[in-house]
């Protein structure tokens, strides 16, 4: 049976893994699923439907799972979806979807966020990722693998944030970033590659000229991005190319290939 502190509210319709830690004066309501692992350290609100998956450790005054705030919600049946081995900080708010948008918010598994950052409705945010303090996503907000957010760092709805992207704290991001992109500013600007990250995370030294190499073909070329994508589709294509290089241009090559808000340069 999971460890509930006696101050704690859980409703009967939640389902706790035997494993979980429920702290002081936290409240669970209905229709909320914690898997194996996970801890609510004290003052934690969850509400539903919500489903968090294993070891996630939560901190004072998270709100997880609430209504979205959007004046069009109405109530509808909209959930929150939480991965694996995640940190959430003190005050963080994550909101479920709504109706009019996919009807559901994901967050991945291995994310830090960092306290008071904010997570609206409908955003998907995958593996990896990193919010530092009072970082905000509006709402159908998509955000990459491995991406990082500063403190104070705001993010426009309907807005992507590319795989490995880094972006500076108190940036405002208006359009979209692309995959491997380091940048900040308000308007939100482009001014190199991630390079340090992308050694950090295993890319070989080819992957990373191949990279830089691109992102000049974009953001430097003064071409189109129709023709600087089917440039970079040439390149991965070519029998003489790498294996590592075609995979890791290939984040970009698709990124590129999908209408968005425009691409922050």
């Amino acid at each position: 049976m999971a460890r509930i502190h006696p101050t704690a509210l859980v409703d009967p319709r939640a389902e706790l893994h035997e494993s979980v830690a429920v702290g002081p004066f936290c409240t669970v309501g209905a229709d909320v699923v914690v898997g194996a692992g996970s801890r609510l350290v004290s003052h934690v609100v969850l509400d539903g439907p919500t489903v968090i998956g294993a070891r996630n450790t939560i901190y004072p005054f998270a709100s997880v799972g609430l209504a979205p705030q959007d004046k069009k919600y109405t109530g509808e049946p909209t959930r929150l979806e939480i991965g694996d081995d995640n940190v959430i900080r003190e005050s963080v708010t994550l909101h479920r979807g709504t109706a009019s948008g996919a009807g559901v918010t994901r967050i991945g598994s291995r994310i830090l966020i960092m306290a008071y950052a904010h997570v609206a409705h409908d955003c998907v945010v995958e593996d990896d990722v990193i919010m530092a303090n009072a970082a905000t996503l509006a709402g159908h907000v998509k955000v990459g693998r491995f991406a990082i957010l500063g403190g104070l760092a705001a993010v426009h709805q309907f807005t992507r944030v590319g795989a490995h992207a880094m972006i500076g704290g108190g940036s405002v991001v208006l359009q979209d970033v692309a995959p491997y992109a380091i940048g900040h500013g308000n308007p939100f600007t482009v001014s190199s590659v991630n390079v340090e990250g992308l050694r950090r995370r295993g890319f070989s030294s080819t992957a990373i000229h191949a990279i830089r190499d691109a992102y000049r073909t974009v953001f430097r070329a003064s071409l189109t991005l129709k023709d600087a994508r089917a440039r970079l589709e040439s390149t991965a294509a070519a029998e003489e190319t790498p294996e590592d290089v075609r995979r890791a241009l290939a984040p970009l090559i698709d990124f590129l290939g999908v209408p968005g808000r425009g691409l922050a340069r």
